[in-house]
């Protein structure tokens, strides 16, 4: 139920001066199909993504459950993750994909494609015979162990395969929304055998046991079963959503307990999405709190201007944001994607501004820009380095989870645009586009140029006449706010983020106006250090610096393909915003379209900016404290590129993507993070293969946080004992001159718990 403190005009239109919800009302959206984009940024990144999304063969992201099932392939299957051990989670996102693209736009080649897909999964489902389906490389002796409570993981490596709880996880929610958003009936019949048989596998397994295999990576898994309970009402599956989430993680949310620093983000935040879930089905109200004290943590503490967060895909700390300011892998867009998710749900659920405040920064600035203009390649790091730049995905080459959630991401920009409770819309966001509300004869059309011209006009096609309440979203961000309906300006008296509800009986060419400002400002990095980004409204503006080194712009399939790998730009050389404070922004000269002048700079929409290297954020400071900052960050600046200078190759140990990069292999191994830090020990043994390029590299140092002994453990190069250089200050040197290919293996002896390694690094000197 909607509470509205009444005050109509003399003209008989309801305008509310507040808005409230009944806790027991669920806002609810639309139906894709029942959303299309208009022309706009929006409207050109589906249209990009749908190429992207043609681009690619079902029969080769098929491929790994077809070889798992023992039936013959039609295709090779795709090289990248998709052949390193991360094998089929790209079919799980494309069925996701082709679901809400077709959802979103009718083309017929979507549903003909997902159809056949779902037709050969559940043939493969058919052929195991025991309602498993999956392209996990060795699935079937991988689940058998699993099965018989043989577990051996950390945090992404679970009996050495790759997180396959979490490439799993996305063949079921490929499977459920291709029925939710199509009705494929042999999806849900796949989808439900999958679930009994997850059920089944671990049926003999203790609450422990789960548990342990719950540190590993395991994606929304949890919210898959809560999934499957919405769509069967068979209790079974909200028990075993609660049974596979995470309690140690779960229980420090309940207790408002802060231990994120260091944890791989995007493997917290869809556990918290299926807490969310099943809070809301079970009405449990510390779950529910838990979830809410989550989003808070990261999105007021942990995110930046673009509405990103991580460094290296890990929640820095939130008093430190300079390693994100370095690094060359900042934000990872899975994360994002993941974060739109959760403040949607929240949304809907508390009809609270700050969450859909959230989920629109985020939408323009990191979703939307994420994409490649014209090519459609997807982001996997958004870097804050000043004078950094990103790079792009390519169909036959990049197979990155990134990939899988970008090819999602710019299919369903039609979810939240307009929400509804039984009689009234809510328009939300200013996207040109039209809602076809079918249920009620309801057709509104938006017309908008947003953010490129500030209004928005709302026009109404009506069967006929009908008494409705429009509610028109007015954002924090937007100043002198001004309603018109049917031209003629409406009075309004409602505070800054909020609806205006309209309410009157509407005919059909009936139309709203909305007019507002927007303006520039400054907005600190969390940790309150002197580094600003420039936001007009919700939009991130940055500024274009060179082209120059844009290595690897588009990927090829090397294992770091990835990541921005071009040389640094020192920092110290980067712009900076120097003199009194209320000049940083005084100084800005209006050029249109989003346009404005920076001195010598020119800033711009950031979803706008491809193709190049980038400043987003600036230093700031006084005359006086200029010269003196400068230099200590000069200083820093020419220690850190040495070292990047004489380094080939690099190893963080205990960070998964590093290790995932360099062949990890292990048992009886615990990775953690202590002290800015992630480390690696192992009571077996632990593995790794680096490359010395051009064999230019002349030592190997392994970096250790605590004591070494030397008699604890043993180090061989390509199976052959490692010659030590030296060993002393932590650091073990070793020689590997004149050899390319190097596989280093560290066994602790008589099971002895190993020092904790924290680096690997082959260098030149």
């Amino acid at each position: 139920m909607v509470n509205i403190f009444e005050k109509y005009n003399k003209l008989g239109c309801l305008i509310a001066v507040c808005i409230t919800f009944s806790a027991a009302a669920q806002m609810k959206t639309f139906p894709l199909q029942e959303v299309r984009l208009e022309d706009g940024p929006f409207k050109k990144a589906q249209d990009v993504d749908l190429k992207y999304i043609l681009a690619l063969n079902p029969d080769k992201l098929l491929a790994p459950y077809l070889i798992d099932a023992g039936l013959p392939v039609k295709s090779t299957r795709y090289g990248n993750w998709e052949s390193l051990g991360l094998d089929g989670h790209i079919a799980g996102h494309y069925l996701s994909a082709l679901s809400m693209m077709y959802a979103s736009t009718g083309n017929p080649e979507l549903k003909n494609r997902l159809d056949y897909m779902i037709s050969e999964l559940a043939r493969c489902q058919d052929k195991n015979g025991n309602g498993y389906v999956g392209g996990i490389p060795q699935g079937k002796v991988f689940w058998d162990r699993i099965h018989k409570g043989d577990i051996d993981g950390s945090s992404f490596g679970l009996n050495n395969t790759w997180v396959p709880i979490y490439n799993i996880h996305k063949l079921f929610a490929g499977l459920n929304d291709a029925y939710q958003y199509t009705g494929n009936q042999q999806a849900k019949e796949v989808l439900i055998k999958l679930g009994d048989w997850f059920i089944e596998m671990i049926k003999p397994l203790s609450d422990d046991q789960i548990q342990k295999i719950l540190k590993t990576e395991h994606g929304g898994i949890n919210e898959s079963f809560a999934d499957l309970y919405l769509i069967t009402k068979d209790k079974k599956y909200l028990e075993t959503a609660q049974k596979i989430s995470q309690k140690s993680f779960l229980e420090s949310l309940i207790k408002k307990e802060d231990k994120l620093t260091g944890l791989h983000a995007n493997t917290q935040i869809p556990k918290v999405i299926g807490f969310e879930k099943i809070a809301s089905i079970s009405a449990d109200k510390e779950w529910s709190e838990a979830v809410t004290f989550f989003w808070d943590n990261v999105t007021q503490k942990r995110s930046v201007a673009f509405g990103g967060n991580s460094v290296s895909e890990h929640f820095n700390p939130v008093n430190d944001f300079s390693g994100m300011l370095k690094s060359n892998e900042g934000p990872e867009t899975c994360n994002s994607y993941n974060m739109e998710r959760l403040s949607k749900a929240l949304f809907l659920e508390k009809q609270e501004m700050n969450y859909l405040d959230f989920y629109e920064r985020t939408l323009y600035n990191h979703i939307l820009s994420s994409q490649h203009p014209e090519k459609g390649g997807f982001v996997y790091f958004t870097p804050i380095r000043p004078n950094h730049y990103r790079v792009y995905s390519q169909p036959e080459t990049s197979m990155w989870c990134c990939v899988g959630s970008g090819l999602e991401n710019h299919t369903k920009y039609g979810e939240l645009i307009y929400s509804h409770f039984d009689e009234a819309v809510f328009v939300n966001l200013f996207i040109a586009s039209t809602l076809n509300w079918n249920e009620k004869g309801i057709v509104i059309e938006q017309r908008t140029k947003f953010p490129y011209e500030n209004s928005t006009e709302i026009v109404l096609n009506l069967k006929k006449a009908k008494t409705f309440d429009l509610n028109i979203r007015r954002p924090k961000w937007a100043e002198n706010f001004r309603v018109f309906i049917n031209d003629k300006e409406q009075k309004t008296e409602l505070k800054p983020s909020g609806y205006i509800s309209l309410k009157r009986k509407w005919k059909s060419k009936d139309h709203v106006r909305i007019e507002f400002e927007t303006k520039t400002h400054l907005e600190q990095l969390p940790d309150g250090s002197n580094w600003s980004a420039f936001v007009n409204g919700p939009i991130v503006l940055a500024a274009k610096t060179s082209k120059e080194a844009l290595d690897g712009l588009f990927a090829d399939d090397s294992r770091m393909g990835h990541v921005a790998s071009g040389k640094y730009m020192p920092m110290d050389k980067a712009y900076a915003l120097v003199g009194e404070k209320a000049s940083y922004v005084s100084r800005l000269k209006e050029l249109g379209n989003m346009r404005f002048a920076l001195d010598s700079l020119e800033l711009e929409p950031f979803f706008e900016l491809h193709d190049a290297r980038y400043q987003m954020y600036f230093q700031t400071f006084t005359k006086d404290e200029f010269k003196e900052k400068q230099e200590i960050l000069r200083q820093q600046e020419i220690k850190e590129m040495a070292l990047e200078a004489n380094t080939i190759d690099k190893i963080n140990c205990g960070e998964q993507q590093p290790e995932v990069d360099h062949l990890y292999r292990g048992e009886k191994s615990n990775s953690g993070y202590d002290d800015g830090r992630f480390w690696r020990n192992t009571q077996s043994y632990i593995s790794y293969q680096m490359i010395n390029k051009d064999k230019s590299g002349k030592f190997l140092d392994i970096s250790i946080l605590d004591t070494i002994n030397a008699n604890d453990i043993t180090i061989t190069i390509n199976n052959k004992p490692a010659e030590i250089v030296s060993l002393e200050n932590k650091k073990i040197r070793l020689d590997i001159a004149k050899q390319d290919v190097i596989a280093i293996k560290i066994t602790a002896k008589d099971g002895k718990v190993s020092p904790k390694f924290y680096q690997l690094r082959i260098v030149k000197n």
